[in-house]
């Protein structure tokens, strides 16, 4: 079945955008304020659309037009986001976003780029099978890392784990963090494996780079009890996997 393609005057359901205001090239992030922020970046900034958590804003970056959109917490709601793209003609496609560290080395205020994604979320599996990988597009994700490494922050590369569990459960242990980690995964977030298979499936191009903030198996996290995004170590981060991702956006 050939990927759907919606016309230029259809109007987007769930980003209530219109496919003409879509730029080919877009950065998605998870939280509508950080959509804000990066729109502050743009030249000609306008906000398209705000529904539910999904903020869409249009502008140019580096003379280059450029789509941003937030997507929400959690893969089944960024699933939409990232098909309405597609659906709507966008070619190419970045997440960048906060994770936590899985390797020892991986800490507070690292950038990861992606280079696939260990498929530990729920909505990826009604989409393709089992075996299918998850993979980010070679292209994009080394000029993410050269990218990444300019802004002088410790930057390292490799297969992410999207999940769906962010506070763990006294119950039962869900995905076992710990054996990824022996496996070399280097992060985990909440969305990277959704995005991959979708871009897949619509033969477009993606990629995710990721600003960490805390590692989920350092002793005094695995409760989250200390969990805390919004410091300093962590903005810087959030804001060099930012440029990182605009940079490549429109290379």
């Amino acid at each position: 079945m050939a990927p759907v393609r919606l016309p230029a005057d259809a109007e987007l359901p769930l980003l209530r955008t219109r496919v003409s205001d879509l730029a080919d090239r877009a950065l998605v992030v998870g939280d509508p304020a950080r959509a804000a922020r990066v729109a502050e970046r743009l030249d000609g900034a306008t906000r398209l659309a705000a529904n539910r958590e999904y903020h869409v804003y249009g502008g140019t970056y580096r003379g280059v037009p450029v789509t941003v959109a937030s997507h929400g917490v959690g893969a089944a709601g960024a699933a939409v986001c990232f098909e309405e793209l597609a659906r709507g003609g966008v070619a190419r496609i970045i997440r960048s976003g906060t994770a936590g560290g899985m390797q020892p080395e991986v800490v507070d205020g690292a950038i990861v780029v992606a280079t696939g994604a260990v498929r530990a979320d729920g909505v990826s599996h009604q989409l393709v099978p089992t075996e299918f990988p998850a993979i980010a597009t070679p292209e994009l994700t080394v000029a993410l890392k050269q990218a990444a490494a300019a802004t002088g922050l410790d930057v390292h590369s490799g297969v992410v784990l999207t999940g769906d569990m962010f506070y763990p459960s006294e119950v039962i242990t869900g995905v076992d963090l710990r054996m990824w980690q022996r496996a070399g995964v280097v992060a985990v977030e909440m969305e990277a494996a959704a995005l991959f298979v979708i871009a897949s499936l619509h033969g477009i191009e993606s990629a995710g780079v990721f600003a960490i903030d805390g590692n989920p198996l350092a002793a005094k996290d695995e409760a989250m009890d200390g969990y805390d995004p919004y410091r300093e170590v962590v903005t810087r981060a959030v804001d060099g996997s930012l440029a990182a991702a605009l940079d490549v956006l429109v290379a």
